[in-house]
Parts: C-alpha cells; structure tokens; sequence
C-alpha cells in the first residue's frame, strides 16, 4: 500500500456502518418519529425483519473497547434492566406487520453471555412468538469465552442460537493482560468442538493494531486460528478513540503501533488466511468458499449493517433493543438512550427510550445504497442498483 496514502487516512472518522453516520443524529428525532419511521418501515424494502438486542453488562471492562459496556453491578439493576427490554419489545412488536418474516437476531453488547442461557432463550421466543421466519435465519450471539463453561456452551443451541462470535482478540497472553482481557475459561478448541457439535457455527474474532502486538506475534495468533478451523473470521483494526473511551488512554503507556506497522500486521494475517483457503469478504471478514457470505459476495448480494457483513438473503429493517441501540429502518435511523436509569424510566412509562435519530431524504437513500454497495461488492454495477433501487440510472447519479 502507498505509505503517503496510508498516513494520510491513518485517521478516526466514521466506519459508514451506517450513512449518514452516527455523529449526524440528532435529538429532534423523537420516540413519536421513530413509532412512524416503523409504520412506515412496513411498506418498505427489505421486507424481511432484523432484530437487535444490546446486553451492555460485563463482568471486566477491557480497555481497547469502544461499545457501550459497564460493570455487571448489582443483580437488581440488571433485572430491572432485562425487564425493560422485555416489555421494550412488547412495546415495538405490535407496530410490525405479522406477514413479515424474522431473517436475523443478533445479540451484541457488552457481553450478552453476562445472562443466564434461560434468559437469552425466553427473548428470543417473544421475538420469534408472533412472526414466521426465513429458511435457516441466522441467530447469532457475541461470547465473551473468559466467563463460560461447557454447559453454557450447549445450552446456547436449545436456546436457538445458530452462530456464534467468540471474541478472542488474541491469543498471546500478554497482549490480554494489557488491554485487560481474561483469557478463555476453556481451550478454544474445545469450545469450537462443543459448538460444532450442536451445529453452530463459529466466528473468530480479532483486533490488530493492540500494544505488544507484532507482525510475528499475531502471525502466531492467525496460525493457531487457522488449526482450529472456525467458519468465519474477523480481523478488526484497533480505533484508539480516549475521547470516546478514556480507558483507552491507559494503553499508551505500553505504545501502539503506527500505521505502517499495523498495515503490515494486517497484510500477514492475510497472507495467512488465504493461503490456507479463506477468502476475503468486505473489508475484514475472512470465511470458506462454501460460506454463504462469499457466494453472496461473487453473486453480488452482500450487505451490510450495524452487525457487519450478511447477506440479502437474511439482510432486513433492523430494529434495535436495550440502550444504545440503533434501529436502521428504510428512511431513518433511530438511537436509544445511553443511561441505564433513563431508559428504565422511560419503558416504565410505555414510552419507546429514544434519544436521537435521523431521517433519510430520497437522496441519501440512494448515497448510502452507493456506499454499501461500494464496501461490499468493490463496484457499482448500475443495472443491478437500478433494480434494486427502481430508478433509472441516470436518477441514482443525479441523486448522488
């Protein structure tokens, strides 16, 4: 890669996980406006209905995190916490039209295997309760493996998880004692057999550019992955962002790699992986050529939204629980609260805990159609978009 290029951009700016970006939201967008982006929502493409689930609660609070997490804390605040996301999704579910079909849940936090296996079950019936699904929707979880047994493991199928996210980082001992990460509580492979055993499939995710990390070291970290043989793994670059996590400052102290450094960390970890059969999807997924996100990805059918990389197969209107949560609907986006308290208060009160959102002219519909696009497939195939837009064209240049 240019290094004048690689310096130029080595900067922190929006992921485009969604557009316009998170930092355009404001709070005139309100509970009232998200209720008619959802009636609206209905009418509109994708059909298919995405859910979202936030657990911020963990039991140790790694220092390179940028999402919203806290410490556990008392049991009486993360059961009232759990209620209110139930009677959240009691409050939303009425507004969806019961034609629709569930294609995806996705569980994110935080750690969400902070709660009991019965607990992850009993919310994922009450979404699943009043709608049918696609053939094979992908139900997934982000697992923190420091913190889980066996049966929790097995548990995690009967309560109808099919994927799972273990979140490694690393596997050099050291790098997690830095950044304040605990180890698996089991070997890796083990925990890979137990979840292929029950038919999950299992994605390993990594951060490069931590401190001590090296070139030879993650190489070690992607090799060991490779044996274990995961269906999907994910390669993040680390964003040192102390502003928004001030935690994050305590890693300077132990020096970060700079751009160089890390692009090279990188381009090993993906020597690596395609040599030994993984394919490149998007900007950081690795995955098998059977893998349904690689046929989506020569079929140009990728997508993408606040989970990362799906198909459009399972791709849907995402709509969002528990605090923080960014609903993405076909013309807006909507953001919960923050605070814990508030967003309590306000489910007390059958209010929908919106804090901010942002509503999407015709025109940056299309730009972000564009820009996903781009991100996923590398290219625009005007024809395509134009089917799937249904404009001409010369409509979706014009609106660019």
């Amino acid at each position: 890669m240019n290094q004048d290029l690689l310096n130029k951009y080595n900067v922190a700016v929006p992921r485009y996980t969604s557009y316009p970006p998170a930092n355009f939201f404001h709070e005139n967008f309100t509970a009232q406006s998200y209720e008619e982006a959802i009636r609206l929502s209905n009418s509109m493409q994708p059909e298919h209905i995405s859910f979202y689930i936030h657990i911020p609660f963990c039991y140790k609070l790694c220092y390179y995190c940028g999402c919203n997490a806290r410490l556990i804390g008392s049991k009486d605040t993360v059961r009232g916490y759990i209620d209110a996301l139930k009677k959240e999704i009691k409050l939303v579910l009425p507004l969806l039209n019961k034609n629709r079909k569930v294609s995806q849940i996705h569980y994110g936090g935080g750690s969400p295997t902070s709660q009991p296996v019965s607990v992850l079950k009993e919310i994922n019936d009450m979404l699943l309760s009043e709608f049918d699904t696609i053939d094979n929707p992908e139900i997934a979880i982000e697992c923190h493996p420091g913190y889980i047994d066996d049966m929790y493991w097995k548990g995690l199928a009967d309560a109808g998880f099919n994927r799972v996210s273990l979140g490694i980082q690393d596997f050099d001992a050291q790098v997690l004692k830095t950044v304040n990460r605990k180890p698996a509580k089991l070997p890796i492979g083990e925990i890979v057999s137990l979840l292929k055993e029950k038919k999950i499939s299992v994605n390993m995710d990594f951060i490069y550019g931590l401190p001590l990390q090296t070139e030879t070291s993650f190489a070690e970290t992607i090799h060991k992955a490779v044996e274990l043989n995961p269906d999907r793994l994910v390669t993040f670059s680390y964003a040192h962002v102390p502003w928004v996590n001030p935690a994050q400052s305590k890693l300077e102290a132990f020096g970060l790699p700079d751009a160089q450094k890390k692009n090279r960390i990188y381009e090993t970890a993906k020597q690596i992986l395609t040599s030994n059969g993984y394919k490149t999807v998007g900007l950081d997924h690795f995955v098998r050529p059977g893998d349904e996100l690689y046929i989506a990805k020569e079929n140009k059918a990728l997508h993408r939204n606040f989970q990362g990389y799906c198909t459009r197969r399972t791709t849907g209107q995402v709509y969002a629980f528990g605090i923080t949560g960014i609903s993405q609907l076909a013309t807006a986006y909507s953001q919960n609260t923050k605070d814990i308290d508030s967003y309590i208060a306000a489910i007390a009160k059958g209010e929908l805990p919106v804090m901010k959102g942002y509503i999407l002219s015709e025109e940056q519909q299309v730009t972000r159609e564009v820009i996903n696009t781009l991100m996923c497939n590398y290219e625009i195939r005007w024809a395509d978009l134009s089917s799937y837009l249904n404009l001409t064209p010369l409509e979706i240049k014009n609106a660019l």
